[in-house]
């Protein structure tokens, strides 16, 4: 079986599937795997939870850069179409320094962000819902009120980031370096239920939603 065959396997879907239906089986399966769904006491399916979300991430990552890729070679407007007032809403290129660029309420929403600089942009009420951002840096970034609704953020760098009053529901935090970030007033919860994972992430000196600073 070939890389690509297994990564839809992992997904539980045929080969060939469209970009669309690998985001909705992602999101179910993370659904259905996420940590804070099992007994914590429970270490041995903890564990394997753990194994399921990383194969997901993997082959979701996989599956989106390849489709993604071949969609922009089909679709791309030719350069001259493109419109510089444009620049806020368009998706970061590969291997680009997007550092303090002005994203303000641009509508992010599933881009693959992953591996981007975009330390100290500011991202202030920005759509990010279900956007791909493993490893990226948001160090010193402007996050305040932005929609990070089941964002993955997998080892991403957000130390000294403002997350004030950011919604953080169903987002994936796990080995995030969130080191003196603000997070006052930050959506993770629902009720008594924490719905952002946070498993191996540093909060040291962060600020937490309930003003707290984080020991």
């Amino acid at each position: 079986m070939s890389d690509l065959e297994q990564y839809y396997r992992v997904l539980e879907l045929e080969p060939g599937a469209t970009l669309e239906e690998v985001n909705q089986a992602y999101k179910d399966l993370v659904f259905v795997w996420h940590p804070d769904r099992i007994p914590k006491d429970n270490l041995r399916l903890q564990q394997k939870a753990q194994d399921k979300l990383k194969a997901i991430n993997e082959a979701r990552e996989k599956l989106r850069s390849l489709k993604t890729k071949h969609q922009t070679t089909l679709n791309s407007p030719p350069p001259q179409e493109e419109k510089p007032s444009q620049t806020t809403q368009q998706s970061a290129k590969p291997n680009s320094d997007l550092s303090g660029k002005d994203y303000s309420r641009a509508n992010l929403s599933n881009k693959d962000l992953s591996g981007r600089n975009l330390s100290y942009a500011n991202l202030s009420g920005a759509n990010l819902s279900d956007t791909f951002m493993h490893k990226v840096n948001l160090r010193g970034a402007n996050l305040s009120e932005a929609n990070l609704f089941r964002a993955n953020l997998l080892l991403a760098d957000l130390r000294e980031a403002n997350l004030r009053g950011a919604n953080l529901i169903g987002a994936d935090l796990s080995g995030t370096d969130l080191r003196g970030a603000d997070l006052t007033g930050a959506r993770i919860r629902s009720g008594d239920r924490l719905l952002v994972k946070l498993i191996g992430a540093n909060l040291a000196g962060a600020i937490m939603p309930d003003g707290a600073i984080f020991q």
